[in-house]
C-alpha cells in the first residue's frame, strides 16, 4: 500500500502523523503539491512538486494511484475519481470516504457550491482541532493495521 497526500491543503499535523506512520508501518508515502515541501530524510519519504495549475496536483495522484493504495484528502471530487480505481480515502479530519458515501459527498459539495454562487454566506469548515488530529490518528491506526492484516 502507498501512501499519497494531496498535500497543498493537508494541515501539518497532519504530514507529521503521516511521517510517523510511514516509518512505522514501512509503506511509501508520497505528498503532492504545487509547492516545494520540505519532508524528513527517509527513503519512504517523498515529495513531489507539480505545476501551478487547476487539479495539477490531483491528476498526478490519479494518473499514479493503484488499487489498494491510500490517499489523504479532503478534496471530494479527486477522492470520487480515486475510489473509482479501488484506493482507499481518507479526509485530515479521519474521514474514510467509500464508494456508498461518496456520491451523497459530492451532490452536497455541489449544493454548497450553488448557495456560494448565488450570494449566500455558507460559512467554511471549522478550525482544526485536537479532536480532528485524534480522529485522523485513530483512522489511520485502523486502516494500516487492516492493510497489514494477511488475508486467509
Amino acid at each position: 500500500m502507498h501512501i499519497w497526500v494531496d498535500a497543498d491543503a493537508c494541515p501539518a499535523v497532519i504530514k507529521d502523523i503521516l511521517y510517523r506512520a510511514a516509518q512505522r508501518w514501512q509503506r511509501p508515502l508520497t505528498l503532492v503539491a504545487n509547492q516545494m515541501l520540505r519532508t524528513p530524510p527517509s527513503p519512504l519519504i517523498r515529495a513531489v512538486q507539480v505545476p501551478r495549475g487547476f487539479d495539477v496536483a490531483d491528476d498526478h495522484i490519479v494518473q499514479h494511484v493503484s488499487a489498494g493504495d491510500l490517499v489523504i484528502t479532503g478534496d471530494i471530487p479527486l477522492a470520487a475519481q480515486v475510489l473509482d480505481k479501488s484506493a482507499l480515502v481518507l479526509s485530515p479530519r479521519g474521514e474514510r470516504y467509500t464508494a456508498d458515501t461518496i456520491r451523497e459527498r459530492l451532490s452536497l459539495r455541489d449544493m454548497m457550491e450553488e448557495l456560494r454562487s448565488a450570494g449566500i454566506d455558507t460559512g467554511g469548515p471549522s478550525a482544526f482541532s485536537q479532536a480532528d488530529r485524534r480522529a485522523f490518528a485513530n483512522a489511520l491506526d485502523r486502516l494500516m493495521l487492516g492493510a497489514s492484516r494477511p488475508l486467509n
